[in-house]
């Protein structure tokens, strides 16, 4: 009785498919449409639902992975939605093309939108079975459903892309009789290939090619086309790397189904039976975002870069998506012979095990360029992991920077050689002064600290400015910088993109300011001084040198970003200042390595919380802090490690120091030697300056004390 009423159902199911197929007008355009699901509806309403049906499948660019490149064009990063690399069907290997054609649509070459065959078998077993099944469908129509699925947005798009309703199969077909004419069979297939989803996270044949066997799509074998070909049905249930068993028993049907079809030769399918199904120790993965970069923590900041360009898409979420899902081809700056010169210093002089952190960022002065950006905690969440970049700021998913110590004094020379002081300008510095009534000038009136009386920890006395700076001493850049405003040393840091790395605000213009207080970080220090090295010319700092669409059309970017920020001979000046800083005796003296010309400066924050040294050629300029980055920050003198070792006398030369002067050596190594200018004699004064009485108030350095 059961058989009976299923027998008389398809019976009427399929006079229905015929009158409506009929109504519709498509088996004059040669292709039927299955209507079995709307027995008991009247023709009419049948055809009206038809009319309302769109006529053109709007085809969106297929999803495709887009690659982060360095300077040298080595890969860097993969970024995708989609691990998949379009090819044409020129580029797949003739067997893989038979292959899939053998398993998912043998008639394809023959048949229309629909293949009637496969339909009226799959409308039988649906009936007799009481519910719709998948299968029947030709590459055309799965083509059209795996082209929905990809456009889909929303978890309701998606649910409507493969509900297994036949209003659902209605839509593929209509759609699919446009696309058969629109395009050509061998057009469809390259597309169908191209789009498929192949398991284990690969998309499109030759994305699996490479993934599963190491090759490309137009060399793949017998036996690999057909383990493909078998994955398209179910790519998870069939992948090789989940259960090999079922994978082979897959393989092995596609290779059966050829041989039936007298694709190939039983010689043939038995060398291909015999065949392993894959070698699961060579199946390569593609990694895929920021986390698994060779270089992750400068892979995120070229990220957070691209995702400020408009260019890219109208909002983040947009540019997000297209970075992951447009191919594009992303060129940096980062010199990979750079990065390794700076890590293998971070390696040689500390361990991921310090309770202090270490970063380092290299800079290339006249053109921004970011060379190399390392740090010693590796990225991750584990323990001695962090997700924070300490090179960059917060805007750009950095930790914000560390107070910059005594570099900031660099600005303050800046700023007195702008205002007409020399080099042997004199003041006498104590080892302490009293600036509890000191007014300083700002860009909006005045300030001062009642209660600041700050000390020396280094030398004191009658000292030139040249002399000053040797020794990093407070007093006298303190009385300098309240001689020369705070507002003109707030506004050349800022001409030279200092500016406060947690909250993005400017440095705030206090007393203490060119002692350094405000958060600042290595990347932005290091391009400030690269300003000077430039002679004055500031250039932005610039991670993307290029970005290409998968046609290869260039986007437009940021670019190039160059100013002059400070008259040549200021620059100029700074530069002879500050390389007396790497002469014997200054506290950079014993940094300085080969017969280059180099100027750099120490800093050392308050209670010892940060130690930095910046220094550089006219090459390239770089920064280096050792820093705790806890929080409440605690001195660096109790309870911290580097290198494991506790640091006893933290300081910005013999901490962080060699951080710099390693890094820099293998930096520098093959770069031609540039010379410093040299300043115009009025600002230079006397050539010959006294020496301090040797005499004069040395203090012993001591823990806590201010900056140097």
């Amino acid at each position: 009785m059961r058989a009976g009423r299923g027998g008389r159902n398809w019976a009427r199911s399929l006079i229905t498919f015929i009158g409506v197929s009929v109504l519709s007008g498509a088996l004059a355009a040669g292709f039927v449409v299955p209507f079995a699901g709307f027995a008991g509806r009247g023709s009419a309403d049948v055809a009206s639902s038809l009319q309302n049906l769109p006529k053109e499948l709007e085809i969106d660019p297929v999803a495709v992975r887009s690659r982060i490149l360095a300077a040298d064009g080595t890969l860097i990063a993969t970024l995708y939605e989609q691990n998949r690399v379009p090819v044409p069907l020129s580029a797949v290997s003739p067997i893989m093309r038979k292959a899939i054609v053998a398993i998912e649509d043998s008639r394809f070459y023959d048949h229309g939108a629909l293949d009637l065959k496969g339909t009226l078998r799959a409308m039988l077993r649906n009936q007799t079975e009481g519910e719709v099944q998948q299968g029947g469908s030709s590459i055309t129509q799965q083509y059209v459903k795996m082209s929905l699925v990809e456009k889909a947005r929303t978890a309701a798009e998606r649910a409507a892309a493969t509900a297994v309703t036949y209003e659902r199969k209605l839509t593929e077909l209509r759609y699919a009789i446009a696309v058969e004419d629109q395009l050509s069979k061998d057009e469809i297939l390259e597309r169908y290939l191209n789009l498929a989803n192949f398991g284990d996270g690969s998309y499109g044949v030759q994305a699996a090619a490479q993934h599963y066997f190491r090759t490309t799509a137009d060399k793949l074998t017998l036996p690999q086309a057909a383990l493909l070909a078998g994955l398209v049905k179910n790519p998870t249930g069939y992948d090789p790397t989940n259960d090999l068993t079922r994978s082979k028993a897959r393989r092995d049907v596609v290779i059966k189904r050829m041989l039936e079809l007298g694709v190939i030769t039983v010689s043939q399918a038995n060398r291909a039976l015999r065949t392993p199904v894959i070698d699961l120790a060579r199946v390569e993965p593609v990694p895929n975002g920021c986390a698994n970069s060779r270089y992750p923590f400068y892979c995120d900041y070229v990220v957070s870069q691209l995702l400020t360009n408009p260019e890219l898409g109208a909002t983040v979420k947009d540019r997000d998506h297209y970075l992951k899902t447009g191919g594009l081809q992303i060129r940096t700056s980062i010199d990979p012979r750079i990065q390794a010169a700076a890590q293998a210093s971070i390696d040689k002089h500390s361990k991921r095990t310090d309770t202090a952190v270490a970063a380092i960022t290299v800079v290339e002065p006249g053109t921004g360029l970011v060379k190399a950006m390392v740090q010693s905690k590796p990225y991750g969440n584990g323990r001695n992991h962090t997700n924070y970049n300490y090179n960059v700021e917060k805007a750009y998913g950095g930790f914000g920077g560390f107070q910059n110590g005594s570099t900031m004094k660099a600005f303050t020379i800046a700023a007195a050689l702008s205002k007409g002081f020399p080099m042997d300008y004199r003041i006498n510095s104590p080892e302490q002064i009293d600036l509890r009534n000191t007014k300083f000038r700002t860009c909006t009136g005045t300030t001062r600290d009642p209660t600041y009386q700050p000390k020396n920890s280094t030398h004191s006395g009658d000292l030139t400015m040249v002399e000053a700076a040797r020794f990093s001493t407070n007093t006298y850049f303190l009385q300098l910088s309240q001689r020369t405003g705070l507002c003109a040393i707030a506004k050349i840091a800022a001409k030279l993109g200092m500016y406060n790395g947690q909250t993005g605000q400017p440095l705030d213009q206090v007393a203490s300011m060119t002692l350094g207080v405000g958060y600042v970080t290595p990347l932005m220090l290091s391009n400030a001084y690269a300003t000077f090295a430039a002679r004055g010319m500031y250039c932005k700092p610039l991670a993307v040198t290029s970005v290409r669409d998968k046609s290869h059309k260039l986007i437009p970017g940021p670019g190039f970003d160059c100013r002059r920020a400070l008259p040549r001979a200021v620059a100029d000046g700074v530069n002879r200042v500050l390389s007396q800083v790497m002469m014997p005796g200054g506290t950079g003296g014993h940094l300085r390595f080969g017969t280059r010309d180099m100027a750099g400066k120490t800093g050392t924050i308050q209670q010892n919380l940060a130690v930095w040294f910046a220094g550089y050629t006219p090459n390239l300029a770089a920064a280096a802090v050792v820093a705790d980055a806890t929080l409440p920050y605690t001195n660096l003198m109790f309870r911290h490690t580097l290198n494991g070792v506790d640091i006893a006398d933290p300081t910005g030369s013999g901490t962080a120091g060699p951080l710099w002067e390693s890094a820099m050596q293998g930096a520098l190594r093959g770069l031609p030697v540039k010379r410093f200018v040299n300043p115009p004699r009025k600002m230079i004064g006397n050539p010959n300056p006294t020496p301090p009485d040797s005499g004069k108030q040395k203090p012993t350095p001591k823990p806590n004390t201010a900056p140097r």
